[in-house]
């Protein structure tokens, strides 16, 4: 399968290591779409690819699926016109906040017939929720966000203190760059309005935690994840990268388990 990604930062260069550098992949980025194409020129040489300033161009070259690397605004321009020609792959999905845009792009998949994944990113259990949602069963949702005070507040703290308590639609409002796990919980669940969630500055914490807890006729569940950063980029989820991965290789295959697409 041959990806086209957009963007060369922290997540490209984390596929490009590990898609480009297996030879018993069948997976192989060719092409990246970038703005400025003279930054990122030596990584045509160090991993065989072309590097594009034109999306056509970029999407007219043989690419079976776009994944998108790079930011929201990325999303927001580029997403209407790939989803024309091609499946992506979502990494920035805090664009899918606004309902108008997302009920955009869930039309032009459909008319186009072309797939948009999202991948569950710095979170688990999405599956169980998307599955006890679809028989209705889901009565509440909560996502508890805990993270290094600095991240979150620009004054000193000696205890942790909740920062933001209500709705997954205020806390996009209130919190833009801490938004991802947000939302793919509700887009997954009960929707952003009856999300719950609460988002608090440790100082006492050097990783993001994400504790999410669920309720319905199923029964109930919880479950914690502690993310490490990518290595090349403390910045960035090593769990959410290795998320986008792992939705390309399932992608590829015929027996799959779990997984969601838009």
């Amino acid at each position: 399968m041959n990806i086209g990604i957009i963007g060369a930062g922290a997540i490209a260069n984390f596929l490009l290591n590990e898609i480009n550098n297996d030879d018993s992949s069948n997976l192989r980025v060719q092409q990246i779409f970038v703005r400025n194409k003279e930054k990122y020129q030596a990584l045509e040489k160090k991993f065989g690819i072309t590097l594009f300033t034109d999306l056509d161009a970029f999407l007219d070259e043989g690419i079976d699926i776009v994944v998108e690397a790079a930011n929201i605004d990325a999303v927001v321009d580029l997403l209407p016109h790939v989803i024309k020609k091609k499946e992506a792959v979502i990494i920035s999905i805090g664009a899918l906040a606004d309902e108008k845009f997302l009920s955009e792009i869930t039309e032009l998949a459909d008319v186009y017939q072309h797939a948009v994944h999202l991948p569950s990113g710095a979170i688990g259990g999405l599956d169980l929720l998307q599955n006890a949602h679809a028989m209705g069963s889901i009565t509440d949702v909560s996502l508890t966000t805990r993270k290094p005070a600095d991240s979150l507040i620009d004054y000193s703290i000696d205890e942790p203190v909740i920062v933001y308590e209500g709705t997954a639609a205020e806390a996009i409002k209130k919190f833009p760059k801490n938004i991802n796990v947000s939302i793919i919980l509700s887009l997954a669940g009960l929707g952003m309005d009856a999300t719950k969630v609460t988002i608090i500055a440790d100082p006492h914490m050097e990783k993001n935690e994400h504790h999410v807890e669920m309720q319905g006729d199923f029964g109930e569940a919880a479950v914690t994840i502690t993310n490490n950063p990518l290595p090349e980029n403390p910045k960035t989820s090593y769990l959410a990268a290795m998320s986008v991965l792992g939705t390309l290789q399932r992608i590829g295959k015929n027996v799959r388990i779990g997984g969601w697409l838009i």
